[in-house]
């Protein structure tokens, strides 16, 4: 977290920068028990106690493989459901 960003401010930051990216498939907010900008804060925090639990010379390949590891969970969840729904029109 730079030195004069609040942390308050970086999860703000970090929120607000990841409800930018544009999904296939957005989420129906109305069916979850969450306002959807608490949970960007939410996962924001934590992005930022784990980001800065470790090393700084290993912060980008721990970032990189995070990323990498979600995005496979989200591949892997979204060709479930895709094979879900494909079963229940047959």
């Amino acid at each position: 977290m730079p030195q004069k960003m609040t942390r308050t401010e970086a999860v703000g930051q970090l929120a607000a920068l990841a409800q930018e990216v544009e999904i296939k498939d957005p989420i129906d907010w109305g069916m979850l028990n969450i306002r959807e900008s608490e949970a960007f804060e939410l996962m924001a925090n934590s992005v930022l106690d784990q980001f800065y639990s470790v090393p700084e010379e290993h912060r980008h390949t721990v970032a990189m493989a995070t990323m990498t590891k979600l995005l496979v969970e989200n591949f892997v969840l979204n060709l479930k459901l895709h094979e879900q729904l494909k079963a229940k029109s047959v």
